[in-house]
Formats: structure tokens, C-alpha cells, sequence
């Protein structure tokens, strides 16, 4: 369906719904003849503030309705300040099961939390949803105020309707005769030294400036836009890694989310101040027993030179990781932020008949990656059915683990051998040597354990930043803009034997009916009058008179 349009006598073509037109400011509605001008948007027909006719309507008047989009801000802050309430997912600490930690760490508050899915709240379905719907809310809102507002200044005329003139806030008349052409030029001079844009038009006068700064808020919402962008893009893959790896010594490990890369844990190193240093003896008077000076990691860096799993791979880079001093490569960092000391590493077990104490052969088990079976040969052979490396009994009294660091590991072994080729059953832990089924006529005796410090490294990439840089940038350009500056503008115009003056600013009132009396001073033109105050006054002194005659 074709939009109606309005013609204004003018000759400007008006959009239907349009209060006064955009060229001569006449009002075009009979709400717009009663009461002073629209200055908002120029009273510029809104496409969300006009009759829904579709669905499509419906829509852009919810988005672009300021209330839903101050809604959603007030939403996002809610939930973006429980989700602060204890950690995220990806910032607990331990490597235990999430439900486990909560409860333990916070109670049944904190198992609340976990059961409602707030330990991932930021990357939820629901919070990206309410992201991406104040991005089109702002996105929105902006064309459907910013279009109309640019095609009404872009039309303005120098000679306006005397509605428009007469309803304006500042507004004065001085008698023609009393106004040489002498004056009128000093007027134009003196707002052109205060930087006015000065138009004429059948010796009519327009003076403008700062109209750049009713494009601060439409600016600001530039700004949000790329930031809100630069958030959902961390969602997308590569684009924002904040993960963590552990790297024994000797071993080497794949670079969370950039599995081609493999970092080797070369050695640890670590140095503590002297207990007798006079400047820690509050800390370990505390009951602190070591403070730490430095600890860092010899690493290397490879890649694979083939497809994944080619055992083919190419040194990168050489460094020692200390803490703020990262490893970099490609678009990734890599962070010495923690460490654990004498961790377990390997524990070895062999086989020993228990009456005559033969020992048959040794195992040795990687805490880390344990394999399942192990041949002791001549049919002696020893299977892990099970393994715990932080051993606990859960709420339903069934074992389980803590996380995957072997602090406190269990095994339950299936032993066979020559005689018992059924096999035999051994639950085996520190200091433990159970047999849950029967009396078993061997067991696992444990031998020696191996020890590794353990190197904690965090991952860090983040290619949203420039896009999170630029959007603040802009928001706070935006935000000089429109409250650095004032939108004013001075109207100079000869209707029959009267000299107009109208003035109109975005704000800051006070200043500008300054600058206008500045602009007027030593000419016979009339300074204008601030209608509002008058009105006042007068609706004031009504008021004074009427509770004078009651009281009379």
C-alpha cells in the first residue's frame, strides 16, 4: 500500500501524520494549531508512533519503543550482577564437578545457583537473546527517529510560517520602522563571529550552528552497537579464549582451542623468600609457611607440520613463562598463573601373593593417563576396572571423584593369575587395601610413587578487542558531542510591518537567550522573551489573585 502524503501550502510534501512541515513549519494537524510547535524530531511523522496496520508494524513499534529498550538495559544489568554472585563456570576454581563445588563451596544457595544454569549466564541462550534484541532495539529506534529528524533539518527553510515564529520559546517584535537595514546586518555579523551559519532568503535570515550535536545520541548508539557486536562475537568460535592447561614437567601438551600447537614443559622453577626476611614475618606469622619470590616455566613451543596426530611437528619458539611476561604466537598468549609442587605423578604396584609374600612383576600406573590392562607375563596379568583420582563418597553413598587431580587416588584392580583365573578383586588407595568381594589369595602391594611439578598456563585470545575499543570510542564521542554542544538556531523575519525574532536550542536556555541578547545589543531590534517564564508568571499571579479574592 502506497503511504499517504500531505502537501503543505508551501510545497513541501509531508509524510501523513507529520505535525507541522518540515519546510515552513505549518502546523498540518488540528492538535498541532492548538498547542506550540513540536520541535522534537521537527514534528516529523514516526513511523512507530503511527497507526499499526501489520504485524511488521507491530514490531518496529515494540523495538523501537524506548521503554522496551530501557527494559532490556535494566534486565541485562539484573542478571549480569547475579551472574557476579559467585564464579562463572570458566573461572572456578579445581577441576571438580560443578553441582560438587557449588554446594560445597556455597550451600544450598550455591547448588541453586548451579541447578538454574547461572554458572554459565553469560553465555546462556537467554542472556545472548536478550543481547541481540537490545541491538536491534537501539538499531531500530535510531532509524526510526534519526531518518525523519535528518530529512526535517535537511528541508528547513530560511522563511517560516507565523505558527511556527509566534509558538517559539524565545521570541520578540520590534516595529518595522524603527529597524534600518543597518541593524539587521550588524545582527548577521555579530552571529557570524559566534560561529552561526548564516542563510537569507527574501531578506529573511536563518542563523545555525551545532546541528552535528543532535547526532550525539544517534552517535552513542553507533558506539553500542559495535560493543554489543564485539560481546557476541566472543561467542563465535576463535574469536575469545580464556581457557586453562596443565603442563607437567616433561610432558607436552595441545594449546586449548589451537590443538595444532603443543607447548613442553621443559622445567619448572620456583624460589621462596628467606623466612628470615624481616619484610614477610607478618605473613609467616600468619601461618604461612612459604612465600613464593618467582616461579616460571621453560617451555617450548611446537606445531604440527602434518594433519592432526602426525607425529611430525617443528619447534616455534623457546621462552621462560614467568608471571605478566607471557608466551606469545599467532594471535595467542599464553600466562604463567599458577602451579602445583610434588604433585603425584606415576605410582607403581606389583603383584604379591599374600601368604608366601612372591611378588610377581610391577605396574606402573600414570595418575593422568592410566592404562587399563597390564601383563606381568607367565599368566600373571592385572586389570584397572576403575579409577578415582580424588576419591570421595557422593550423596548416594556410591564412589566417586572430586575432579581429575590425583590428590587422593583410588583403583579397583581385577587380579589374574594361574591359580585364580576367574580373577580376584582389590580396592586400593593410600594406605588401603580392601577386598570388597571375598578373601583374595593375592594383592597389590604398592611400591614407589613419582612426583611432577605441575605448570599451570592460562590461554588467552581475544580478537573482539578492537571492535570493544572502537565501540566505546565512538559512544564516548557520542557523548561529548551531545552534551558538549547545544543545536541553536536564530529565525530573523520581516511579516508585514513587524521585525520577528524566534530562537530555538535543544537546551541549555539560559545561555543561549544570552547569546541572542548579546547578538541583538547596540540595534534597534527588540530582545527576545523567554514565553515560558512569562506564562508562568502570569498563570502564578492569576493564582495569587484568585487566593486573594477567596480570602477577601
Amino acid at each position: 500500500m502506497k503511504e499517504e502524503r500531505v502537501t503543505c501550502e508551501c510545497g513541501h510534501v509531508n509524510k501523513t501524520g507529520t505535525d507541522m512541515c518540515a519546510a515552513c513549519g505549518k502546523p498540518l494537524t488540528e492538535e498541532a494549531k492548538t498547542e506550540g510547535v513540536n520541535m522534537r524530531y521537527e514534528g516529523a511523522a514516526i513511523r512507530s508512533k503511527k497507526q499499526k496496520r501489520t504485524i511488521l508494524d507491530r514490531i518496529w513499534a515494540f523495538f523501537s519503543s524506548v521503554k522496551v529498550g530501557i527494559w532490556l538495559i535494566v534486565i541485562l544489568l539484573v542478571a549480569s550482577a547475579v551472574g557476579t554472585l559467585f564464579p562463572q563456570e570458566n573461572l572456578r576454581p579445581g577441576l571438580e564437578e560443578a553441582a560438587t563445588f557449588y554446594e560445597r563451596e556455597y550451600g544450598s544457595l550455591g547448588l541453586l545457583y548451579y541447578n538454574l544454569g547461572l554458572n554459565e549466564l553469560y553465555s546462556s541462550w537467554w542472556y545472548i537473546t536478550l543481547i541481540i534484541m537490545l541491538a536491534v532495539s537501539i538499531i531500530v529506534a535510531s532509524f526510526d527517529r534519526g531518518i525523519p529528524l535528518y530529512k526535517a533539518l535537511k528541508a528547513q527553510r530560511v522563511t517560516r510560517h507565523p505558527h511556527f515564529m509566534t509558538r517559539q520559546r524565545l521570541f520578540a517584535t520590534t516595529e518595522a520602522t524603527q529597524v534600518a537595514s543597518a541593524d539587521l546586518e550588524k545582527v548577521k555579523q555579530n552571529l557570524i563571529k559566534k560561529r552561526y551559519k548564516v542563510r537569507e532568503e527574501n531578506g529573511n535570515l536563518l542563523a545555525e550552528k551545532n546541528r552535528f550535536a543532535r547526532w550525539g545520541p544517534y552517535v552513542n548508539h553507533v558506539g553500542l552497537i559495535l560493543f554489543l557486536a564485539g560481546c557476541l562475537m566472543r561467542y563465535l568460535p576463535g574469536m575469545y579464549v580464556d581457557a586453562t592447561m596443565w603442563v607437567r614437567e616433561g610432558e607436552r601438551a595441545p594449546v586449548p582451542e589451537a590443538s595444532e600447537y603443543l607447548v613442553e614443559n621443559r622445567g619448572f622453577s620456583i624460589s621462596y623468600y628467606d623466612e628470615e626476611d624481616e619484610r614477610f614475618q607478618e605473613s609467616f606469622e600468619q601461618g604461612n609457611s612459604v612465600v613464593t619470590e618467582s616461579f616460571e616455566t621453560d617451555a617450548v613451543l611446537y606445531k604440527r607440520s602434518g594433519i592432526l596426530g602426525d607425529d611430525s611437528i617443528e619447534q616455534v619458539k623457546e621462552k621462560n613463562i614467568l608471571v605478566n611476561d607471557p608466551l606469545q604466537f599467532d594471535s595467542f598468549s599464553l600466562y604463567q598463573t599458577d602451579f602445583r609442587e610434588n604433585e603425584l605423578h606415576e605410582m607403581t604396584f606389583t603383584l604379591e601373593h599374600k601368604e608366601s609374600a612372591e611378588t610377581f612383576g610391577e605396574l606402573t600406573i600414570n595418575l593422568i593417563n592410566p592404562e587399563a590392562d597390564y601383563d606381568l607375563g607367565d599368566g600373571y596379568a592385572v586389570r584397572l576396572v576403575n579409577y578415582f583420582p580424588n576419591f570421595y563418597m557422593n550423596s548416594n553413598n556410591e564412589p566417586s571423584t572430586l575432579n581429575n587431580i590425583p590428590d587422593n587416588p583410588y583403583f579397583i584392580f581385577e587380579m589374574t593369575t594361574p591359580e585364580t583365573p576367574e580373577g580376584e578383586t582389590s580396592v586400593v588407595g593410600i594406605q588401603q587395601n580392601l577386598e570388597p568381594l571375598e578373601d583374595n589369595e593375592y594383592k597389590m602391594t604398592f611400591v614407589d610413587v613419582d612426583l611432577a611439578n605441575v605448570s599451570i598456563l592460562t590461554v588467552r585470545k581475544d580478537e573482539t578487542l578492537p571492535m570493544l575499543i572502537a565501540g566505546g570510542s565512538i559512544f564516548i564521542i557520542g557523548l561529548v558531542q551531545g552534551s558538549y554542544w547545544a543545536h541553536r538556531r536564530i529565525w530573523i523575519q520581516q511579516t508585514n510591518d513587524k521585525i520577528w525574532v524566534a530562537g530555538h536550542t535543544n537546551r541549555n536556555w539560559m545561555s543561549f537567550q544570552k547569546e541572542m541578547n548579546e547578538s541583538l545589543q547596540d540595534t534597534n531590534v527588540n530582545t527576545p522573551i523567554d514565553q515560558e517564564e512569562l506564562k508562568d508568571s502570569e498563570s502564578s499571579n492569576d493564582d495569587s489573585g484568585k487566593r486573594g479574592d477567596k480570602h477577601a
